[in-house]
């Protein structure tokens, strides 16, 4: 048996994470995992967090068996690896630097961290301890999106527009608290190599246009109001397929979380994870500079910069 931690209960993705790993029931890549303590951390400034922090909580201490912890460091003690699921993205380096010291392997929940710096101070930390971390939105392994990049008649992929739920929290750049699973999306479409982004904003839409080292360009589209489905547009050069909904739910990520956990080795690069988040915090500084294009290097050089004035963990 595989003994799951889990740090910061705040979000929905705890019971359903947890309902996953220890159902009884549980096969194939799901067996052999239990989730058996979890500390609740939470964000006493954050309105996502404190409201719901007690209650998730709950649901898995009474629900499924969890022992509730007092600290990350006492957690440690019972689990061999870990899942953080703080909502607050800003929360996440601390907590990751612990479970790294530690030599655990992790899974850190969207959005890997606060900041670019925090996401380049973590894999930093990674590879210190050679400890591994994994990151990544469950659309990401959506069954009808991966079906539609794998179809034959869609040939080479060219181009692809995703879109999906866009709110904003003022705590942490744009698209890192909402808009990161569109943009997962459209990088599990397109792959890296983005040079750089624009993006044009309004109360109601986000777009982002990236134009990648080969000239395609990929487009987030970001929404606060009418439909706020997600979905994608993929340009091949056979077809134009589209795909709308997530289907498969949080399973499919969960199943490449227990491979992760079991292997030690992340489904996604480095340099792809790091990508995805340069890409949104260019984004910001495109909003800030009035649309101006951006690219994704001088974002990295920046976060870089500010990692070596920092007290980092």
């Amino acid at each position: 048996m595989i003994r799951i931690g889990m740090i910061g209960l705040d979000t929905s993705h705890v019971p359903a994470f947890t309902k996953l790993f220890n159902d009884p029931k549980a096969a194939g890549e799901l067996a052999g995992f239990r989730v058996v303590a979890a500390f609740p951390g939470g964000s006493p400034d954050v309105k996502a967090s404190y409201t719901r922090v007690k209650m998730f909580t709950k649901q898995i201490e009474e629900n499924y068996g969890v022992e509730i912890v007092g600290s990350i460091e006492e957690l440690l003690k019972k689990v061999d690896v870990v899942l953080i699921e703080s909502v607050d993205g800003r929360a996440h380096l601390a907590q990751a630097a612990l479970v790294l010291k530690a030599g655990k392997k992790v899974f850190i929940d969207k959005p890997l961290g606060g900041s670019l710096a925090d996401v380049l101070a973590m894999f930093a930390l990674s590879r210190e301890h050679k400890t591994p971390i994994f990151s990544s939105s469950s659309l990401r392994y959506a069954i009808n999106l991966r079906a539609a990049k794998s179809d034959p008649k869609l040939g080479k992929v060219v181009g692809a527009v995703s879109y999906g739920p866009c709110e904003i929290e003022t705590y942490v750049p744009d698209l890192f608290w909402y808009g990161v699973h569109g943009v997962e999306s459209l990088y599990m479409i397109m792959g890296t190599g983005c040079k750089s982004v624009s993006r044009t904003h309004t109360k109601t839409t986000d777009t982002v246009v990236g134009v990648w080292e080969d000239g395609r360009i990929g487009e987030y589209r970001g929404l606060r109001s009418g439909t706020k489905g997600f979905g994608n547009v993929l340009f091949g050069e056979k077809a134009t397929l589209t795909t709308s909904g997530a289907v498969g739910g949080y399973e499919p990520l969960v199943v490449e979380i227990a491979r992760f956990f079991r292997t030690g080795v992340s489904p996604i690069s480095e340099a792809e994870t790091t990508e995805i988040f340069a890409f949104m915090e260019a984004a910001d500084e495109s909003k800030r500079q009035g649309g101006a294009a951006v690219t994704l290097d001088s974002v990295m050089k920046r976060a870089s910069e500010l990692n070596k004035t920092r007290n980092l963990p």
